[in-house]
Parts: C-alpha cells; structure tokens; sequence
C-alpha cells in the first residue's frame, strides 16, 4: 500500500505532517511518499532530529495557500506540493493521496487531474460527524448548488462507505430539512425527497431537523455544500463550547477539582468521543482514486488517522462499488430520457393531429 501525503500543506505544516507520517510507517503496514520542498523538510529533520529514512521524499517547490484560488492548482501553481501529489496519484504511483491543504484547490486539483468515476455527476466531501454515534454528513463543503440527482448520488455513495467503514449493513439515509414532513423546504429539498423515497438500494428515513442531527437520527445526512459546511462548523463549535463550559464547572472551586480527580478517565473519554481528529479526515467520494481531505489543523495524530483512513479506503473497495452504482445510475438515467423522448414525441403528434382535425372543419 503506498499512500502519498502534502506535507506542505495545513496550518502546521510541514512538521507535524511528517510526523504523522512518520508515526503513520511505523503502526501500519504502509509506504509513505512525501511531497514537499526538500530544503525546508531538510531543515525540519535538523531541527527536531528525525529519521526519514523509511519514508520518500518528491520535491515540490510551491505550495497552495488558503488564500490561493481553486483553479490554481492546475494554473499558476502546478509545481506545489498538492498539485504535484495528485499527478501522481493520477499516474498509479500511489493508491491514495492525503492533504491538510486548500479545501477549493483540492476538490479542484482531484476533479481535473484525478477525475470523478464515471457516471457521478459530483464529488462530495464525506465528513464522519462526532456525535452519539457516528454520523456521515455528504456534502460538507464541495458543492454549493446541488439537484435532487446529486443529492440521490450522495446518498447512495454515502451509505456505501458507511456500510464499508463502519459495518453498517443498511444505513439510515436522511434529508437535512427545516422540517420533518415531506413537503418542507425549497423546491430542491421536496423533489428530493420524492426521489430518496423511490430509489431502490436507499434507506430513506425522511427530512431530519437540525436538533434531531446529534442524536443519531440517520447514518447518512445528505444536503448542499454549504448548508452542510455551516452545519459541520457549529458541530466543531459546539463540541469545543461544551468541553471548555465542562471543564470551567470541574475546576471552579476546589471541591469541584478534588471531584473532577475521580471523572479523569470519563471526561477524557467524552473529549476523545467529540474530537473529530481521531476519524483523520473526509474522504473525497465520486473521485476515481481516494483523496483525503485532513483538518486544515491537524496535528501528527490527525494526519495518522488520516492515513489509516486512507488504507480503509483501499483495502474496502468503496470505490469498485460506487462505480457499480454509477453504471446503473446512468443506465436509468438514460431509460429516464428516452421515456421523456417518447412521451414528447407523443405530445407533439397529438398537438398535430389535433390541429389537422380543426384544420379540416
């Protein structure tokens, strides 16, 4: 197995990437490539004396910054670390590719160089929520604008990965709404629930409501790229609000700090419970090769269960069965548009034969 990672990429880059990897080689059965500035990977394995001797380094001289537009990685910047990452992985020279880096670029970077699977219309970004069991929310920031076929495409390859990562054998499927019922939403969200309830291979529970998402409501929670992305950082928000608010009530006075003595284990069972870190990252589903997209902040420990994620990935076989799905999909679709051929067609030929019976009269 061989996993390529952006090391120059995140916000502690790239020391804390080699780390990771670092730790990454010696718990898993796994070969590393590294992709960054040699010179300065140089100076951090100076600096914090590492041994680098299990893992391969390719020289990449530009990095993309947060700030640096999607296109970029293609363009103006095709020498950086991520661009350079994804050709690779493009070429067969690894079997997947992880990056802390530009969340626009990469999805860019991973559509135009790596390519969807054929028959997905859109990637999505697959992020595994920490609440009271774990919950997939597709998409969480890739598409701003979707349809109901998108939606239905999330969906099917969201309940693939969480049937393959997780076990789950027929996952729960709900439609973030501001509404249970069926008729709630935008045009959007009440054509798509039409269509999750008659797609065969979908468990479909319905519209799930904002406050329903912590308490597991569903496995997979489709919606847009942005209404997810917002839903993703009040999630991350609110866990680190409770956390701070817990541990502002066990250190307030002295007997509360003698009592917190004896919750050690449980309060750091809940903080790990809520730390988003330890799921590594969100996959990229729809694109031909696993991409991982790892937290901007991820520390060594988080780029590690970033590539254990990575090896998931691989050695599941989501992506074989998303393209099954695909072939299908368009299958329908296909039979989809020649019924609406057919019944235009039929239209017009009454609309004639209407007008040549008044043109007689």
């Amino acid at each position: 197995m061989r996993i390529i990672i952006d090391v120059m990429s995140g916000d502690n880059a790239p020391a804390e990437l080699i780390k990771g990897a670092l730790i990454a080689v010696e718990e898993f059965p796994v070969d590393i490539t590294i992709v960054g500035d040699e010179t300065i990977i140089e100076d951090i394995v100076e600096r914090d004396n590492l041994d680098l001797s299990r893992l391969t380094i390719v020289h990449a001289d530009d990095v993309i910054n947060m700030e640096d537009k999607p296109l970029s990685v293609v363009r103006d910047k095709s020498n950086s670390s991520m661009s350079v990452g994804l050709r690779m992985l493009a070429a067969g020279e690894g079997d997947a590719f992880v990056s802390a880096g530009n969340t626009g670029a990469l999805i860019a970077g991973a559509t135009l160089i790596v390519r969807r699977i054929k028959g997905v219309q859109r990637a999505g970004i697959a992020t595994v929520l920490p609440l009271e069991k774990p919950m997939l929310l597709m998409d969480s920031g890739a598409n701003l604008v979707v349809n109901e076929e998108n939606l239905e495409q999330f969906a099917m390859m969201g309940s693939i990965y969480m049937k393959k990562i997780f076990g789950i054998e027929s996952p729960k499927v709900g439609q973030l709404n501001n509404g249970t019922e069926y008729n709630k939403g935008l045009p959007l969200q009440v054509e798509a629930y039409k269509r999750l309830s008659e797609v065969e291979g979908i468990n479909f529970v319905g519209n799930i409501e904002g406050k329903e998402v912590p308490f597991a409501a569903c496995d997979v929670l489709v919606t847009d790229g942005f209404t997810g992305n917002i839903l993703l950082k009040v999630v991350e928000g609110m866990g680190k609000f409770m956390l701070k608010t817990l541990k502002g009530v066990l250190t307030s006075t002295l007997t509360a700090k003698i009592s917190a003595l004896g919750l050690l284990g449980q309060v750091k069972t809940v903080k790990k419970k809520f730390d988003a870190s330890e799921y590594g990252g969100a996959p990229l589903l729809g694109i031909s090769r696993p991409v991982i997209k790892a937290h901007g902040s991820s520390d060594a420990n988080a780029i590690k269960n970033a590539i254990r994620q990575a090896i998931q990935f691989v050695n599941t076989g989501i992506n074989v069965e998303i393209a099954e799905y695909s072939v299908e999909f368009d299958r329908k679709k296909e039979e989809e548009r020649q019924r609406e051929r057919e019944e235009a067609e039929k239209a017009k030929e009454a609309e004639n034969s209407s007008k040549e019976s008044d043109d007689s009269k």
